[in-house]
């Protein structure tokens, strides 16, 4: 099974780099093609592509064939400076909104209060929600944070989708570093009915730790976007290299 999940995931990474190079309205290879040139069966190739179709990335055409549809922008971000989807999004004129999204009062679990530095049932504010463009659910953003670290008030009247934006404003606590986990994973059941995608589609995930400037962890999050609609890379230094 885990081989099977191995071919599938590099497969859908493959489509992913196809459409985002492709122009829009470029009409792909033929099924069979795609299908020897990828080197997974015919089978496996309509089940990834229909999971772009339902992304609207792509479109097929009765007797036509199937062409790129978009997505017309992609956020292209290093992840050396730590920016909410709405501000990368705004630098290049990619519209994203909020879409459903809940705030309730939970007792953190033990992973939750392991990172937050709480006991296990401590009183935790869980924000999830999902981040659309075009109406199209692109992304799904949860953070867990201390209850005593935001007013519900302030929370309910001022939060527009980024947690890190409206922590920003606030001003207090004053924030520091965030220590982020990035992986490719499979869709579980809810995430997928979020997004509107099958269960076990290929998201990239980041899971991070934010701190305040005293180095009190202030916020776990858990961020799953479409690969389609994000490229991120990081700018690394050469080790050993002497810059004298």
């Amino acid at each position: 099974m885990s081989d099977d999940l191995s071919t599938y995931q590099r497969l859908q990474n493959e489509l992913v780099e196809l459409i985002q190079n492709a122009p829009k309205g470029t009409k792909l290879p033929s099924e069979p093609q795609l299908a020897e040139s990828f080197g997974v069966s015919r089978a496996t190739l309509r089940e990834a592509m229909r999971t772009f179709e339902s992304q609207g990335l792509l479109r097929r055409k009765q007797g036509l064939g199937t062409f790129v549809v978009g997505p017309t922008q992609v956020i292209d971000s290093g992840l050396e400076v730590l920016e909410s989807i709405e501000t990368q999004a705004e630098k290049i004129g990619f519209n994203v909104t909020m879409g459903n999204y809940e705030i309730t009062h939970i007792e953190a679990n033990a992973e939750q209060a392991a990172k937050l530095n709480l006991t296990k049932g401590a009183a935790v504010i869980q924000v999830r929600r999902v981040i659309l463009t075009d109406d199209a659910p692109v992304a799904y953003l949860i953070d867990v944070l201390p209850e005593n670290l935001l007013n519900p008030e302030i929370l309910n009247a001022k939060f527009t989708g980024s947690v890190l934006d409206l922590l920003i404003n606030l001003g207090d606590p004053a924030l520091s570093i965030s220590k982020t986990e990035i992986s490719a994973i499979h869709a579980p059941a809810d995430v997928a009915k979020a997004l509107d995608i099958q269960r076990g589609d290929t998201l990239l995930l980041l899971k991070a730790l934010l701190y305040d400037e005293e180095g009190d962890p202030i916020d776990y999050s858990h961020s799953y976007f479409l690969p389609g609609y994000f490229r991120l890379h990081i700018i690394r230094k050469i080790g050993g290299v002497s810059t004298q």
